[in-house]
Protein backbone atom coordinates (compact mmCIF):
# COMPACT_ATOMS: atom_id res chain seq x y z
CA UNK A 1 0.00 0.00 0.00
CA UNK A 2 1.43 3.36 -1.13
CA UNK A 3 0.99 6.14 1.55
CA UNK A 4 -1.39 8.42 -1.37
CA UNK A 5 -4.16 5.17 -0.71
CA UNK A 6 -6.54 6.22 1.64
CA UNK A 7 -6.40 4.90 5.18
CA UNK A 8 -8.75 4.15 7.69
CA UNK A 9 -8.61 6.94 10.46
CA UNK A 10 -7.96 5.98 14.35
CA UNK A 11 -11.13 7.48 15.57
CA UNK A 12 -11.62 6.18 19.34
CA UNK A 13 -11.51 3.16 21.76
CA UNK A 14 -14.68 1.46 22.37
CA UNK A 15 -13.67 -1.08 24.66
CA UNK A 16 -10.45 -2.51 26.34
CA UNK A 17 -10.61 -6.99 27.32
CA UNK A 18 -9.08 -7.80 30.41
CA UNK A 19 -8.64 -11.06 30.71
CA UNK A 20 -9.41 -12.87 34.46
CA UNK A 21 -9.49 -15.48 36.23
CA UNK A 22 -13.27 -15.50 37.49
CA UNK A 23 -15.85 -13.08 36.66
CA UNK A 24 -17.27 -12.51 39.79
CA UNK A 25 -14.37 -12.47 41.53
CA UNK A 26 -13.45 -9.50 38.74
CA UNK A 27 -16.99 -7.38 39.42
CA UNK A 28 -16.10 -7.76 43.05
CA UNK A 29 -12.68 -6.24 42.59
CA UNK A 30 -13.33 -3.66 40.14
CA UNK A 31 -16.59 -2.93 42.59
CA UNK A 32 -14.11 -2.00 45.22
CA UNK A 33 -12.55 0.32 43.08
CA UNK A 34 -14.53 1.97 40.94
CA UNK A 35 -18.11 3.28 40.68
CA UNK A 36 -19.82 1.97 37.48
CA UNK A 37 -22.74 0.65 36.20
CA UNK A 38 -22.91 -2.87 34.75
CA UNK A 39 -23.70 -2.71 30.79
CA UNK A 40 -23.97 -6.32 30.48
CA UNK A 41 -22.95 -9.81 31.62
CA UNK A 42 -22.75 -13.10 30.43
CA UNK A 43 -21.30 -16.32 31.61
CA UNK A 44 -17.84 -15.62 30.99
CA UNK A 45 -17.92 -12.12 30.28
CA UNK A 46 -18.81 -9.05 32.04
CA UNK A 47 -19.24 -5.09 30.58
CA UNK A 48 -18.23 -2.30 33.02
CA UNK A 49 -20.25 1.39 31.63
CA UNK A 50 -17.82 4.55 31.06
CA UNK A 51 -20.28 6.06 29.23
CA UNK A 52 -19.91 5.77 25.67
CA UNK A 53 -17.09 3.27 26.42
CA UNK A 54 -16.93 -0.12 28.13
CA UNK A 55 -14.54 -2.34 30.04
CA UNK A 56 -15.04 -5.78 28.77
CA UNK A 57 -13.51 -8.24 31.81
CA UNK A 58 -13.41 -12.08 30.20
CA UNK A 59 -12.95 -14.93 32.20
CA UNK A 60 -10.12 -17.41 31.28
CA UNK A 61 -6.44 -15.43 31.60
CA UNK A 62 -4.20 -17.30 29.26
CA UNK A 63 -0.68 -15.26 29.77
CA UNK A 64 1.61 -14.40 32.78
CA UNK A 65 1.55 -10.95 34.37
CA UNK A 66 2.18 -8.34 32.30
CA UNK A 67 5.28 -6.01 32.73
CA UNK A 68 4.94 -3.12 30.26
CA UNK A 69 1.83 -3.80 28.29
CA UNK A 70 -0.87 -1.68 30.17
CA UNK A 71 -4.09 0.21 29.44
CA UNK A 72 -4.90 3.70 30.91
CA UNK A 73 -8.17 4.41 32.86
CA UNK A 74 -9.11 8.04 32.81
CA UNK A 75 -10.75 8.96 36.30
CA UNK A 76 -12.03 12.01 38.52
CA UNK A 77 -10.40 11.38 41.18
CA UNK A 78 -6.98 9.70 41.87
CA UNK A 79 -6.46 9.94 45.43
CA UNK A 80 -9.67 8.28 46.41
CA UNK A 81 -8.83 5.10 44.33
CA UNK A 82 -4.83 5.15 45.45
CA UNK A 83 -6.53 5.06 49.66
CA UNK A 84 -8.81 2.29 48.26
CA UNK A 85 -5.86 0.09 46.83
CA UNK A 86 -3.84 0.69 49.24
CA UNK A 87 -6.86 -0.28 52.05
CA UNK A 88 -7.30 -3.65 49.59
CA UNK A 89 -3.65 -4.36 49.84
CA UNK A 90 -3.08 -4.38 45.81
CA UNK A 91 0.14 -3.79 44.12
CA UNK A 92 0.70 -0.19 43.25
CA UNK A 93 3.56 0.32 41.68
CA UNK A 94 6.57 2.83 42.06
CA UNK A 95 5.85 5.13 38.99
CA UNK A 96 5.62 9.19 38.75
CA UNK A 97 1.68 8.44 38.47
CA UNK A 98 -0.91 5.77 39.65
CA UNK A 99 -0.25 2.62 38.13
CA UNK A 100 -1.50 -0.80 39.48
CA UNK A 101 -1.49 -4.84 38.81
CA UNK A 102 -5.10 -6.70 39.38
CA UNK A 103 -5.12 -9.94 41.01
CA UNK A 104 -4.97 -11.67 37.54
CA UNK A 105 -1.87 -9.71 36.53
CA UNK A 106 -3.62 -6.88 34.65
CA UNK A 107 -0.86 -3.57 34.97
CA UNK A 108 -3.29 -0.71 34.69
CA UNK A 109 -2.43 3.01 34.43
CA UNK A 110 -4.63 5.34 36.19
CA UNK A 111 -4.90 9.26 34.54
CA UNK A 112 -6.99 12.51 35.58
CA UNK A 113 -9.27 13.46 33.29
CA UNK A 114 -8.34 17.02 33.76
CA UNK A 115 -4.58 16.36 32.96
CA UNK A 116 -4.80 14.86 29.27
CA UNK A 117 -6.67 15.40 25.91
CA UNK A 118 -8.80 12.65 25.96
CA UNK A 119 -12.30 14.67 25.61
CA UNK A 120 -15.78 13.47 26.23
CA UNK A 121 -19.11 15.87 25.00
CA UNK A 122 -20.92 17.74 27.56
CA UNK A 123 -23.98 15.65 27.12
CA UNK A 124 -21.88 12.52 27.90
CA UNK A 125 -20.44 14.02 31.00
CA UNK A 126 -23.71 15.17 31.99
CA UNK A 127 -25.40 11.52 31.59
CA UNK A 128 -22.44 10.37 33.62
CA UNK A 129 -23.69 12.75 36.56
CA UNK A 130 -19.52 14.07 35.72
CA UNK A 131 -20.70 17.75 34.26
CA UNK A 132 -18.35 19.65 36.65
CA UNK A 133 -15.32 18.09 35.41
CA UNK A 134 -12.53 20.57 33.81
CA UNK A 135 -9.43 20.40 31.77
CA UNK A 136 -6.19 22.07 33.17
CA UNK A 137 -5.05 24.56 31.22
CA UNK A 138 -1.78 22.13 29.34
CA UNK A 139 -4.95 19.60 28.01
CA UNK A 140 -6.63 22.36 27.03
CA UNK A 141 -3.54 24.17 25.06
CA UNK A 142 -2.46 20.83 23.91
CA UNK A 143 -6.34 20.33 22.27
CA UNK A 144 -6.27 23.88 21.14
CA UNK A 145 -3.18 23.00 19.35
CA UNK A 146 -4.51 19.99 17.46
CA UNK A 147 -7.56 22.07 16.28
CA UNK A 148 -10.01 20.23 18.77
CA UNK A 149 -11.03 22.82 20.64
CA UNK A 150 -13.75 25.35 20.45
CA UNK A 151 -11.44 27.79 22.89
CA UNK A 152 -9.41 30.10 20.78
Amino acid sequence: MSDNEEKSRLVGINHVALEVGDIDDALEFYGRLFDFQLRGRGDTMAFLDMGDQFLAISEGRTQGPDAHRHFGLVVDDRRSLRRRLEEMDVQVLDTAGLDFVDPWGNRIQVVLYRDIQFTKTQSILQGMGLEGLDKTEDARRQLREKGLSEES
